[in-house]
């Protein structure tokens, strides 16, 4: 199992981005002098992240899951060409050979495999400062927790991997997705106590205390812990010092937005995301996808998201409209977006919700017209726990639309998937809620079976 990522620490830390990172020395280049300088060894953390920008679940590019998810839900219509990598996301012909599952896969667990080697790589640092060595292991237990709970979300249950140990790792069992989230929950609840409340840099590139707390909400909204995920957002939405609240919609996705929590920097100076290539076009027909019918339709009258992260192009063929939350599309220079993972508008719906499963009413309420206000809309006329809820799920749709798969999830941990995406996606099932697990996966490693059911 994972042959193709195990490949030691020379190989995982020798290429670094000339914007985010500093060259490995060649005289450093091996697994124990890495992490005794704090110079490389923070490389060694930062080179991670810009793999996960790269590749990946997280990446903006077309394989990642912002893109793949939303064709897979109701977010986005598909024009790829049978052959692309999206093509059968799109089209609900997902096989357990195909080259998407593979590279979600084995991008996320080399990622992991990665902050694997930074934890076991400070625990043994004989000379690193002990600041750096809390700095680091949590970034890591970050990654950790939150590329298993993308996994498990994705594929079901899947193995927790906890270390480089290549015997270990080849033979490595699934766990129920519930206790994959667990221990997520765990990874992510040990980064809290290690990291910083402050963050390394004003970039907000590196994960800083509350950066975990959010992924943390998220995880214990997930697992249903309803005060837990209230108090953990809480933790983030306190920090008025830190984040404040953004009102100019054209200003939320910019690199110096204080909503948000943390975010991927450009390769090279100059750049921005890899989500305004994805996402956007400039005629029409589009070359990939467009926004969908139902999104669109999902935005009620005089919602300001939709004239402000909206854009649409028209011609004598037809009208298609894209994701313009990013809107620097080239070069400017000097970088004006960054890719946001985390951002403070997640937080204040998951206490909704959380809040609103728990039974206070008023202050789910005063979440959810935060977010309304913002957009220009009035307070939510929801009365009664499950009308509240369900308001919370419609603001997350055109909320967080286009980022990470929240649709998806959302609809997958509601039980709501069949009914909404059964007269969408051409032959839908209960079993799409789950991808295949990858074929030659499968094949290495014995002890991954059975495969996920209707593949």
């Amino acid at each position: 199992m994972f042959p193709v990522w195990m490949l030691g620490i020379v190989i995982l830390f020798s290429r670094c981005d000339s914007f985010t990172e500093v060259d490995l020395p060649q005289s450093q280049l091996t697994a124990a002098a890495v992490f005794e300088d704090r110079v490389t060894a923070n490389a060694a953390m930062t080179d991670i992240y810009s793999k996960m920008r790269d590749n990946g679940v997280l990446s903006g590019l077309f394989t990642g899951l912002s893109n793949q998810l939303g064709l897979y839900s109701d977010e986005l219509t598909s024009y790829n060409a049978p052959g692309s990598l999206s093509f059968h996301f799109s089209n609900n012909t997902l096989q357990a050979s195909g080259a998407e599952i593979a590279q979600l896969w084995t991008s996320g667990y080399s990622q992991v495999y990665a902050a694997n080697a930074v934890i076991e790589g400070v625990d043994n640092a004989a000379h690193l400062p002990e600041a750096d060595r809390s700095q680091l292991k949590g970034e890591a237990l970050f990654v950790r927790g939150l590329l298993h709970c993308y996994l498990a979300n994705c594929f079901g249950s899947v193995p927790y991997i906890t270390t480089t140990d290549y015997a270990a790792n080849r033979v490595a069992r699934r766990i129920s997705e519930n206790d994959v989230l667990l221990l997520a929950k765990s990874d992510l609840e040990q980064a809290t106590a290690l990291l910083p409340e402050s963050y390394v840099s004003s970039e907000r590139v590196r994960p800083n205390r509350y950066a975990a707390y959010a992924v943390l909400a998220r995880i214990n909204l997930y697992l249903k812990l309803w005060d837990e995920a209230s108090n953990a957002a809480s933790a983030v939405l306190n920090q008025t010092d830190l984040y404040v609240w953004e009102t100019d919609l054209d200003k939320v996705f910019l690199k110096e937005s204080n909503t948000t929590i943390w975010q991927f920097m450009p390769a090279l100076m100059g750049n921005n995301t890899k989500e305004s290539g994805t996402f956007s076009f400039f005629t029409g027909p589009p070359p990939a996808s467009a926004l969908s019918p139902a999104l669109l339709g999902a935005f009620e009258p005089d919602d300001q998201r939709k004239a402000h992260w909206v854009k649409t192009i028209t011609n004598d063929s037809g009208s298609w409209s894209h994701a313009y939350k990013y809107k620097a599309f080239t070069n400017t220079g000097s970088s004006v977006e960054y890719s946001i993972v985390l951002r403070l508008a997640e937080q204040y719906l998951i206490r909704a919700e959380a809040r609103a499963q728990a039974g206070d009413l008023i202050g789910a309420k005063e979440d959810l017209n935060k977010i309304r206000h913002t957009a220009g809309l009035p307070d939510s006329e929801a009365i009664g726990s499950a009308e509240i809820i369900a308001a919370v799920l419609k603001e997350r749709q055109v909320e967080l639309f286009c980022e990470f798969g929240h649709r998806f999830f959302d609809l997958k941990r509601n039980g709501m998937l069949d009914t909404v995406l059964s007269g969408l996606k051409p032959g839908w099932d209960a079993n799409d809620r789950l991808l295949p697990l990858p074929q030659n996966e499968l094949l290495l490693n014995p002890n991954l079976a059975p495969q996920n059911e209707g593949y």
